[in-house]
């Protein structure tokens, strides 16, 4: 059997977790699929499968060597395109990672839009604050929010998301409305810790077109957008954030805009992808549709 059919045959077992349920969507026997992994175990010289009665799991072997598949697989299919007519329905599988919030409130409710127009294209979406890194964890793409530090990868300015400061009600009655940034010396704030490197951001606002920080006193430090959110909805303090992740809540009375005039930098919203000569066309396609949809919800006026 070639090399590529064996391949894609124990890619499928790895994602069925059976070898009937792969041999069903694959339209073989099941014995089939049981031969072809047997030789292909045989030809890499390691067990890639751990079988049960009940199911069928990748090895540590099989877990790396799955993914190394995943990249063949899909370099294989690309070659094959690669002279085809450009009205071929782009296919195949994209790994996808995003940030939680913009993943969870602006990606995910579209994606039936992106899959009616590509029904042949299937999605895997990491929704995550952790930076990935695309080679190691064989991501197709990656969407960044926030100044660059990768290297030897492709970069696709999206634009930048406007960041405001606000609070809740109940905390300002009892703490007052800052009017300037020296009024913050006399307010809590709720930090943030990156979840990658636990860094703590400082406040920072453009005045006159230099930037500003300061360090404001804090009874709470969290590393999710979500607790961010949730915390200073409890009133915990004041924090900065994109204005999209909080519309909702300002629209609704449950927090308020304060300094308006002290505004911290947009942040640069950025496409990644590992640094290849032929991006696939099911890559090329999900990328447009991301940045007209992200330019269409999310950047700044």
């Amino acid at each position: 059997m070639d090399r590529i059919d064996l391949f894609r045959i124990f890619s499928r077992v790895v994602e069925c977790s059976s070898f009937t349920r792969a041999a069903d969507t694959l339209g073989v026997p099941r014995s089939s699929v049981s031969a072809a992994v047997l030789e292909l175990e045989g030809r890499v010289g390691a067990r890639l499968l751990h079988r049960t009665t009940r199911k069928v799991s990748p090895t540590q072997d099989g877990i790396v060597f799955y993914d190394r598949c995943q990249r063949l697989i899909s370099d294989m299919e690309d070659a094959e395109n690669l002279f085809k007519q450009t009205a071929a329905q782009p296919s195949g599988k994209l790994r996808i990672d995003v940030p939680g919030r913009i993943g969870r409130l602006i990606i995910a409710p579209a994606l039936p839009d992106f899959l009616d127009r590509y029904p042949q294209i299937h999605i895997d979406l990491g929704v995550t604050d952790r930076a990935v890194n695309l080679v190691e964890d064989n991501i197709d793409c990656v969407l960044r929010v926030g100044p660059l530090s990768d290297s030897g990868l492709i970069a696709r300015t999206i634009g930048s998301l406007s960041l405001i400061n606000v609070a809740a009600p109940e905390y300002l009655k009892r703490y007052g409305i800052p009017e300037f940034p020296t009024d913050l010396n006399s307010h809590w704030a709720v930090n943030y810790a990156s979840p990658s490197t636990g860094r703590t951001t400082e406040w920072e606002w453009i005045e006159n077109n230099e930037k500003f920080v300061l360090e404001i006193d804090s009874r709470v430090t969290v590393n999710s957008a979500e607790a961010y959110i949730a915390c200073c909805l409890a009133g915990l303090g004041l924090i900065q954030i994109p204005a999209y992740d909080v519309q909702a809540h300002i629209d609704a009375g449950d927090l308020m805009e304060v300094l308006p005039g002290y505004r911290a930098a947009p942040m640069p919203m950025t496409l990644l992808y590992p640094h290849r000569q032929h991006l696939s066309r099911r890559l090329q396609v999900f990328a447009n549709w991301l940045e007209d949809l992200l330019k269409h919800e999310l950047l700044a006026v």
